[in-house]
């Protein structure tokens, strides 16, 4: 049984890497499209409301911190490692299984915006929302705001405080089933 978890844990962290690689490079490929589009008008999608614009972000989301490019790099490892982490620990279970995909959106979106921080020296975003002058952002932040917002809606309705304890240490964990009667 307990090779099982771990043959079936292995084969979730492969699909998250797959799931992963395939969404930067989407990512990668939509931001290669609209490079030609730098210094050219927008593109109006829907007059007033849309437009698909050409912008080289040096900061962080809306712009802020520009010019600390070496900052976010180092941010965006730690970052790394922390859902790397997540990924990890996730249990391997199919409750697990929306909150696991939502991880490997945000991860997906975290390293399509590095990976732009390390080539480029920039973020390129191209999505504008005209009618409410919301920041330009691109694919990676539409990746990482959904899923972050699933995360939530998934800790506050579909989890109990107990489904976490996969995250307390081995030691706590043993507590915790003693006292529950379960060891």
């Amino acid at each position: 049984m307990e090779n099982k978890l771990v043959n079936n844990r292995a084969k979730m962290i492969v699909i998250d890497f797959i799931l992963m690689l395939v969404l930067v490079a989407l990512d990668q490929f939509v931001k290669y499209v609209f490079i030609p589009m730098k210094g050219k008008n927008p593109i109006v999608i829907i007059d007033k409301i849309l437009e698909l614009t050409y912008v080289e972000n040096r900061g962080a989301a809306f712009g802020m911190l520009k010019g600390q490019r070496i900052f976010f790099i180092f941010l965006a490892i730690i970052f790394f490692l922390f859902m790397g982490f997540l990924i990890a620990k996730l249990p391997y279970e199919k409750k697990f299984l929306k909150l696991n995909i939502a991880f490997a959106f945000i991860f997906a979106g975290a390293i399509g915006n590095t990976v732009d921080r390390i080539i480029r020296g920039y973020v390129i975003d191209f999505i504008y929302f005209k009618v409410i002058d919301f920041p330009v952002f691109n694919v990676a932040d539409v990746y990482i705001t959904v899923a972050t917002l699933f995360v939530v809606i998934f800790i506050i309705f579909c989890y109990k405080e107990e489904d976490f304890n996969f995250l307390k240490n081995e030691k706590e964990n043993r507590k915790i089933s003693k006292q529950d009667g379960r060891e």
